[in-house]
C-alpha cells in the first residue's frame, strides 16, 4: 500500500516538473521606443463635431501618464474633459520595464465645449493663458487690509499701486501673473522678467463663504502651490506666504481675492488683492 502511494506521488511530481515554467510576461517585456508607442487621444464626436470629452488609450507595454493641461491621468484608458476649444497638445509619458521613459505629444482639436466645464478656467486663462496685473482703476487701492466678511476691498490700511514697489520689492507695482492652462500653472514675474517664480493653481467654486447675513461674501477658493499671487504674504505673520485665497470676484476682467488672518471672525483682519486682466 505504501509503495503504491509513493509511486503515485513520484508520477505527479515528474509530471509537474515536465511542464513549461510560468512566464511573467510583464517583467520579461522588452523596452520599446517612442516610435513603437500605440497611444491615442480621440475627441468624442457629438452631432458630427469634436466635443471636449477626450478618450485616452494606451495599448503599449508601458505604464501611463497623460498630461492634458489642467490635469494628469495615470490610467491606461481614461476619459477626460478639455476646457477650451481649438488644439490642445496632450503629452503621453510611458515608463518601460527597464525604467526608461519615452514621450509622445498628441494634438487634439476641440470644436465646441459640448460638455459643461467650470467657466472659471476661461476667466483665469482665457483661451490658453491670461496675464493679470494690479487693478488701479480710478486710482483705487490694490492691496491692504479690512474687515473680514465685511469689506470687499482694502478699507482700513490701503495701498495704491504706486506704493507697491516698497511693499513688494521683488515684484513691485508693475509685476504680473500669467495663468496658463498648460499644467494649470502660474508664472509670476517683475516688470523686466528678470525675477520669475512658477507654480500651479487650482480652484473650488463649491467652497463659498457667507457674510453672516444670509448673503455670499466669497464665491469660492483659489489655491496655489510653490508660488503665491503678487504680494501674497502675511504682513502680520512674519511675511509667511499665503497659498489659499477667498475669491470675492472673478470674471473676464477682474479678480479680487482675500485672506483672513488666523482666528479672524466677522470684521476681524483680512487682506485683499485687487487684480485686473492686462
Amino acid at each position: 500500500m505504501k509503495k503504491s502511494i509513493i509511486y503515485s506521488l513520484l508520477i505527479i511530481l515528474a509530471a509537474f516538473y515536465a511542464c513549461d515554467p510560468i512566464e511573467d510576461r510583464d517583467s520579461n517585456s522588452m523596452p520599446i521606443t517612442a516610435d513603437e508607442l500605440e497611444v491615442t487621444a480621440t475627441p468624442l464626436q457629438v452631432n458630427g463635431v469634436n466635443s471636449n470629452k477626450v478618450i485616452l488609450e494606451n495599448h503599449s507595454p508601458v505604464l501611463s501618464e497623460w498630461n492634458y493641461g489642467i490635469g494628469v491621468s495615470h490610467k491606461a484608458a481614461d476619459t477626460v474633459l478639455l476646457v477650451v476649444t481649438g488644439t490642445t497638445n496632450i503629452q503621453f509619458t510611458g515608463l518601460n520595464p527597464d525604467g526608461s521613459y519615452l514621450t509622445k505629444e498628441i494634438p487634439v482639436n476641440v470644436d465646441e465645449l459640448t460638455f459643461e466645464v467650470a467657466p472659471e478656467w476661461g476667466y483665469l486663462c482665457g483661451s490658453g493663458e491670461r496675464t493679470w496685473v494690479w487693478d488701479d482703476t480710478d486710482g483705487q487701492a490694490v492691496w491692504g487690509n479690512g474687515g473680514y466678511l465685511g469689506c470687499t476691498s482694502p478699507c482700513w490700511w490701503t495701498v495704491p499701486k504706486a506704493d507697491m514697489d516698497g511693499q513688494d520689492p521683488d515684484f513691485g507695482g508693475d509685476g504680473k501673473m500669467v495663468f496658463s492652462l498648460n499644467g494649470a500653472s502660474i508664472t509670476k514675474s517683475n516688470a523686466s522678467g528678470s525675477n520669475q517664480q512658477v507654480g500651479t493653481f487650482s480652484f473650488d467654486m463649491s467652497k463659498t463663504t457667507g457674510d453672516g447675513n444670509g448673503g455670499i461674501w466669497a464665491k469660492g477658493k483659489l489655491n496655489t502651490k510653490n508660488v503665491t499671487v503678487l504680494a501674497g504674504f502675511q504682513p502680520n505673520g512674519g511675511n509667511a506666504p499665503v497659498y489659499e485665497y477667498d475669491i470675492l470676484q472673478l470674471d473676464n476682467d477682474k479678480m479680487y481675492l482675500s485672506w483672513p488672518e488666523p482666528g479672524a471672525g466677522s470684521w476681524g483682519t483680512a487682506w485683499f488683492w485687487m487684480f485686473k486682466k492686462q
